[in-house]
């Protein structure tokens, strides 16, 4: 069974830096594509980033590429998302998700496990 708790989220100024942590307490970590949602007020959740389970691949949203970084630690079964130079617009709450395929990493629909979610606020 997999569990996913994510936590890191807080306030920032925009311009500035955050690092969630999603962990996972079941026992399938390091075989699973890993992905990072987002989900703003009135609006559909997102796809962030995702990673695969041996970790050598990853894809984001072409528009966060570049500000963004997924990464994981299997013998922590711990994923990451490093987010820099955040925006306003980055306001969401974030969500880590497992038990996907990786051709469908970027698609909510797909995956059968999610965090509980945690608050990223970014103020101008």
């Amino acid at each position: 069974q997999v569990q996913l708790v994510e936590s890191g989220g807080g306030l920032v100024q925009a311009g500035g830096s955050l690092r969630l942590s999603c962990a996972d307490s079941g026992r399938t970590f390091s075989s699973n594509t890993l992905g990072w949602f987002r989900q703003a007020p009135g609006k559909e959740r997102e796809f962030v980033a995702a990673s695969a389970w041996g970790g050598g691949s990853t894809r984001y949203a072409d528009s966060l590429q570049g500000r963004f970084t997924i990464s994981r630690d299997n013998a922590q079964s711990t994923v990451y998302l490093q987010m820099n130079s955040l925006k306003v617009e980055d306001t969401a709450v974030y969500y880590c998700a497992a038990g996907v395929p990786w051709k469908y990493s970027d698609d909510p629909s797909k995956y059968t496990y999610w965090g509980q979610g945690t608050q990223v606020t970014v103020s101008p």
